[in-house]
This record gives C-alpha cells, structure tokens and sequence, in this order.
C-alpha cells in the first residue's frame, strides 16, 4: 500500500460529476504499408493479451481516515480498461474528435485502476487513433508525456511492442515505512521539510510586497488578484468539447526569431489573440486583460510518476488589437514571473506558487469567493519526441493533449511538440463555451497577423 502526496489527493478531492480530474491524450497513426484490412483487429487482439499491468496501472485507490492509498488491483479486468472502437461513416477528423469528447466527459471508475485505452478504426485515409485517458493523481502532464513515449519506437520494423501498461516503472516507488526506524526516518524527513517551508516567509511576504506595489504603476503587471470576470469563469456542466489542430514549428520559429521572443511567448500571443476574437463573437470582452495560468515544470530527474510543477501568471494582451503590441505584453510578463522564480530557491517557488492559486482553490474547493480569481484560463506547453516515431510498423502523424476543465475556469489549451509540429488540444465546457471549435480558425489568424506585422506577407 502506498500514500499518495498532498497534490495528487487534491486532485481526488476536487473531483465531481461536473469536473472529471483526468488527463487524456490522442494519438494518430497511418497504416504500416504492408497492413492488411484486418490490421487493427489484430493489433487490437495483440494488446488484449496484456491483462498483467504494471505499476501504476494495477493500482486502485482505497481509503482510511480520510486519506487516499493506492493498493495492488487483484481482480484486474483488460476489458474494462481497454475498448476497441471503430467511428462511424464518414470516419472524419469531426467524428474522432466527437468521439474524444464524449469519452472525456465520462468519469473513471474509482473501483478500478485509474485509466483506459480506445483504439479506435474507421478513420479517412488508412488511419487509426490511440485515446488514452489517466486521473490527474496518478500522472502530471510531463509524466504521461514519458510514460506514453516509452511505448513507442524509433524503428519501423519493429513489432510486437506492448502497451504503455505492461512497461515496467523506470524508477522503484517509494512505499510507506515498514517498521519503526523507517518511520523515525520518515518522520525526520517531515520535519526538516516543515522547517524549510517555515523559512520561506520572509522572502515571500518581501515578494508579495513588490508585487503590489507593481501593479499599482503597471496595468500590464499581473499580480494575484488581477484576472476579470468573463464567460470562460462561470460554473460548468460535465459535458465536454474537444478540438485539436496542427501548426509547423518552423513557420512558428521564423516569428520567434524576427520578435526576439520564445516560442511558448508566441503560443500565449496567439491564445491572447484568439480568446480576443471569440469573446468579441460572444459580446463577452472585458476591458481587462485575461491572465492564464502556465504550469512550469519542477522535475529534474527522469521520474514518470506524480505532479511536480509551479505555476506562473501570464497577462494574455487581450485589451490590445495590435499583435505584435500584445506579443511584447505577453513577453515582458513572462519575463517578470521568470525572473522572479529564479530569485526563489524550490521551497520558495512552491510556496508563492502555492500563495498565488489560493483563490482559485478556495473557489474549487467552496465555491465561497467567486470574484477572488487570479487567472482566467489554462494554457500549459509540454515538451514532446523531436524523431518520427511507430507504434507496430504504424507512422505517429500526431498527438494531441486533452486536459482537465475546472469549475469556473472552463477551457484548458494545452499543446505538444513532434518533430516539426506544434500540437494544440483544446477542450472545454461545451455548454459555457459554445462554439468553443472557432478558436482554432482565430488560431490560424493569429499567426497571420504576425506574419503581416512582421513584413513576411
């Protein structure tokens, strides 16, 4: 039996039929050349086989004194776990994503291991998709990354590749303390940490000050409490839309490097812009700028499992038309959360982050304090392979990240790299957000609009 940390029961708590806590991502594949019609049935036969999961995927929670536990599952079935699908006529891009956002608006079986597979056929042009969805407690976004890439090959040829569940950890868990020594060690290792976490407030309340202080000169500034009311920030339902689109990196690149930015500061310029239009569409822009909040990864080793991240508040320039005004908005912002993390030692970096989001956790938790808001939408870059990679003789064309929608904080961008693309995955409440598909095409604008601005066309 194995504790889960503070975070990842957060992820439990928060939880309920309207906000599902899991993290999903869609997978494309093309045909090997040589595949017959019967192709995806077999492989779909091949991976079935695999009923023997390995850890974490063979863990099921259980509960005592109010806290979570992961336990081995002993009556582990593969048919509940892994479905194979196939879409209906015409078998469009539409319908996957149809698909996709049915299956994310259903909760995983808390009875079970947390997690499930969809192979799914019947797409356009020889292709088939991989949906694969885990709960937030056992995996953060850079872990699945890991975990999901294990089960994939450089080579072509190569066959008879398991699925990402029957790859043993790279690294051995930590388990609870089996005897009194280990649990004097444990508790001295608590200790020393509640003493770092102490020492931190001086520092913070120095920064906290500044921060204030700022933002009374600066109305580009983001401070904690600076993110307006908008649409995106009302209550949801637990029905979910999803939409995923492709852009090339090096398209992307040339804008950087003409702008002297980051690629992740031309992402947020195009959310920023994005957002714009779709809420001008909706008679919904406030005069305010919409904040997002950027997840930042902590991990420095190659560890798959758990949440190890920090977040930064990112001023969206969305109360600008000009795009490349809002490019050096979103750049300088940017910069400022940059350059004051890298002041903070890692306790220091998790407290403030910590200090930062208590209004948004007060409001998921309660629901008590609405207008306290310090962001206004999720945006969260995750490093992907830069090599072309096959699944059993099939090419990956492209995988795109589905994430977690929370009360009031409706959409979550989140985007991925293979090779020369950049992979956007969008998904929010449909019923808050309608029409929420149109942000692609705004997208795309986007970027032509900085192309124009950069003399390119």
């Amino acid at each position: 039996m194995k504790s889960l940390s503070p975070v990842d029961q957060l992820f439990l708590w928060l939880e309920k039929r309207q906000q599902p806590m899991h993290v999903a991502g869609l997978q494309l594949f093309s045909f090997p050349e040589d595949a017959g019609p019967k192709y995806v049935s077999e492989l779909a036969q091949s991976i079935r086989d695999y009923c023997c999961p390995e850890p974490p995927f063979n863990q099921r929670l259980t509960r005592r004194f109010g806290q979570y536990f992961w336990t081995e599952d002993k009556q582990f079935d593969i048919d509940h776990h892994f479905r194979h699908e196939a879409l209906p006529k015409p078998g469009r891009i539409r319908e996957l994503l149809s698909l996709v956002s049915a299956e994310h608006s259903n909760l995983l079986d808390r009875e079970r291991p947390l997690w499930e597979a969809h192979l799914i056929e019947g797409i356009r042009g020889r292709q088939f998709a991989l949906y694969t969805k885990v709960h937030h407690s056992v995996v953060d976004g850079i872990s699945a990354m890991r975990m999901g890439m294990r089960a994939l090959s450089k080579d072509p040829h190569e066959r008879d590749l398991p699925p990402v569940w029957a790859y043993k950890p790279e690294k051995k868990q930590r388990s609870l303390p089996s005897n009194p020594v280990d649990a004097m060690s444990s508790l001295a290792r608590l200790t020393a940490g509640v003493s770092k976490q102490v020492a931190t407030v001086p520092a913070l309340a120095r920064e906290l000050y500044k921060v204030s202080q700022k933002a009374k000169t600066d109305p580009n500034y983001v401070s904690i409490f600076q993110a307006p009311d908008t649409m995106l920030n009302q209550c949801i339902t637990g029905s979910r839309r999803f939409a995923a689109q492709s852009f090339a990196l090096p398209r992307l690149r040339k804008l950087a490097g003409t702008f002297n930015c980051t690629i992740n500061d031309l992402v947020l310029s195009m959310c920023g812009h994005a957002l714009r239009e779709y809420l001008i569409g909706q008679n919904a822009l406030p005069d305010q700028p919409l904040i997002a909040m950027v997840p930042l990864s902590l991990r420095k080793d190659d560890s798959a499992g758990g949440n190890q991240i920090a977040l930064i508040l990112a001023n969206l320039g969305t109360h600008v038309c000009d795009p490349a005004n809002r490019l050096r908005i979103v750049q300088a912002s940017v910069k400022d959360a940059k350059r004051r993390f890298a002041q903070m030692s890692p306790e220091e970096i998790l407290n403030f982050t910590a200090l930062s989001m208590t209004p948004t956790g007060l409001n998921l938790l309660t629901g008590l304090a609405p207008k306290w808001r310090a962001f206004n939408v999720i945006i969260s870059n995750v490093p992907g392979p830069r090599e072309p990679l096959y699944w059993n003789g099939a090419r990956l064309r492209g995988m795109y990240p589905v994430s977690v929608v929370l009360d009031r904080i409706a959409l979550n961008i989140t985007l991925t790299s293979y090779q020369d693309q950049l992979e956007f995955g969008l998904i929010a409440c449909r019923r808050t957000l309608p029409s929420m598909q149109r942000l692609l095409d705004y997208l795309e604008n986007s970027v032509r609009e900085l192309e124009i601005a950069a003399g390119f066309k």
